[in-house]
């Protein structure tokens, strides 16, 4: 005991220190990220881009300082907590130490570790997947219904993380249904377990109801500009990459529950695998919203190769599979992550261009890989639009108004001013005006992205006594590039009226 509780320690420094490597100092945190720590300044019990937990966990980095260090921590404790938990599934499943190795490995050196660089739901939301798996396989184990509540608060947090978790269910229940554990649906534990899940969830249900159920303007927007660009042949492709170095532990998991007969009772976990990966195929939807199926089929596949590799010369090729799951993560490491700075990057354009990593999810080809172009720029156009507040005399009545949230989380996070208070028409900020009603705006800071069509300020021009282009975002390879900052000074009319009628507009896209 004593032994595997000292692996399992070395292998949770080796994740943190691990993780802490990942990424070049060049780099700024990602567009994503700053939206979910601007939540910690708006509690409330839902949001037009994700469920509320993300905020709880924002507002605990708010409390802690806000410091890119506990920006950080916490989607890598999540991935050391998913790894911990495949850990004791193995554990469960009767696998000795060789199988806890080969299954930690797995699951450190995989996809999770590029999921767990930013502050998003992803991250947590593959620990959900993850436990809830776990609290299934011990209650088929044990037939204690503890584990059926424990399950149904996990699916809660989960909803309330992130929606995604709702496949999952949609994949366990019919697979269910066509396995012997079918005899689950006559407990009434479940029913109860269902009714309590679904008072944990309703507060958010009540949110979406009152605000006319964004999250589904929310995905119809992801499908319209997103998801359309998604083939599902690739997302095929993609969900090999994302466990590349460790695919031959999938495939003995599949395996295991057909031939292994301790496995066979187990069988559904396929089933659930199929039935999921087929309703996220038939979406077309993204390919990392699958991640979470993988960590429990890692804990069966390794203890059944632990089974098979245990006689005679085929012991001897246990050190050798932990070993090749090193020897392939390898050359991931060189392209999975933001860890060479952009120029460096440029100077790889064929080896990105291979693994397809340039394309945007607008179809085209880029410089660099989306993810690593949202992590750029952001600090600058801070700094520039500090310089450009500082000299305003009148701050009291002066609005950042910017054109996307990424764009006003990052003046929010980076901003020297503390109640600058950037905002936009764009996400969650269309809820976090100031009361225009009662607020007179004289002078706006206006931040236009670069593929803006009225750069001289047509527009605005005969509202405000002067208008004047005072800088822009140069680094090249930020997505943000170009990005124009303009200030508006003066104005000669109720601005409010002008930003009410934009609100109003935005919000019946979605109501």
């Amino acid at each position: 005991m004593f032994k595997k509780s000292l692996i399992l320690c070395c292998f949770i420094i080796f994740k943190f220190v691990l993780q802490s490597t990942l990424i070049d100092s060049g780099y700024d945190l990602h567009r994503d990220e700053y939206l979910h720590l601007d939540q910690a300044r708006h509690l409330a019990w839902g949001y037009l881009s994700v469920p509320p937990v993300t905020s709880w966990f924002s507002y605990i980095i708010l409390l802690l300082g806000n410091d890119i260090f506990w920006v950080k921590f916490f989607p890598t404790l999540f991935g050391v907590l998913t790894m911990i938990i495949v850990w004791k599934a193995i554990e469960e499943l009767n696998g000795g130490i060789f199988a806890l190795i080969l299954g930690a490995t797995a699951i450190t050196l995989s996809v999770i570790l590029r999921i767990n660089t930013l502050f998003q739901p992803n991250s947590l939301d593959i620990l959900c997947w993850t436990f809830l798996y776990f609290t299934i396989l011990k209650y088929f184990k044990t037939q204690q219904n503890k584990w059926l509540w424990i399950a149904g608060i996990t699916f809660a947090f989960g909803f309330l993380n992130k929606y995604n978790i709702v496949f999952l269910l949609a994949g366990l229940l019919p697979a269910l249904l066509i396995s012997p554990q079918r005899k689950v649906f006559k407990n009434p534990h479940l029913y109860l377990t269902i009714l309590g899940t679904f008072l944990l969830i309703l507060p958010n249900l009540i949110w979406q109801y009152e605000n006319n159920f964004p999250v589904i303007h929310h995905m119809a927007l992801l499908k319209k500009y997103q998801l359309v660009n998604v083939k599902r042949a690739d997302f095929l492709k993609e969900q090999i990459l994302f466990f590349l170095s460790s695919f031959f532990v999938l495939i003995a998991s599949f395996i295991s529950f057909f031939r292994y007969k301790a496995f066979k009772e187990y069988r559904f976990f396929f089933w659930a695998f199929v039935f999921s990966l087929s309703i996220f195929v038939y979406l077309q939807a993204k390919s990392y919203y699958a991640i979470g199926l993988y960590p429990i089929l890692i804990a069966f596949g390794s203890v059944y190769l632990e089974n098979i590799l245990k006689e005679s010369w085929t012991i001897y090729l246990r050190p050798v599979t932990i070993l090749l799951i090193i020897v392939l993560f390898l050359p991931m490491m060189r392209i999975a992550f933001p860890n060479y700075n952009p120029k460096e990057i440029q100077q790889r354009t064929e080896l990105y261009k291979k693994f397809d990593l340039l394309r945007w999810e607008d179809g085209k080809d880029h410089t660099i890989p989306q993810d690593f172009a949202d992590m750029l720029g952001w600090k600058e156009l801070a700094q520039k639009v500090d310089s450009v507040y500082a000299k305003i005399d009148d701050k009291e009545h002066t609005l950042v108004l910017c054109d996307n949230y990424g764009q006003a989380g990052a003046i929010n996070y980076y901003s020297a001013f503390k109640h600058i208070n950037a905002v936009t028409v764009n996400a969650d900020y269309i809820n976090w005006f100031p009361p225009l009603g009662k607020t007179s705006i004289k002078n706006i800071i206006l931040i236009q992205y670069w593929d803006d069509d009225d750069k001289n300020r047509e527009k605005e021009r005969p509202l405000f006594q002067s208008v004047a282009l005072r800088g822009k975002v140069e680094n090249p390879f930020a997505r943000e590039y170009q990005t124009s900052i303009y200030l508006l000074k003066g104005a000669k009319v109720p601005i409010e009226h002008f930003l009410i009628e934009d609100i109003e507009e935005e919000m019946k896209d979605w109501r």
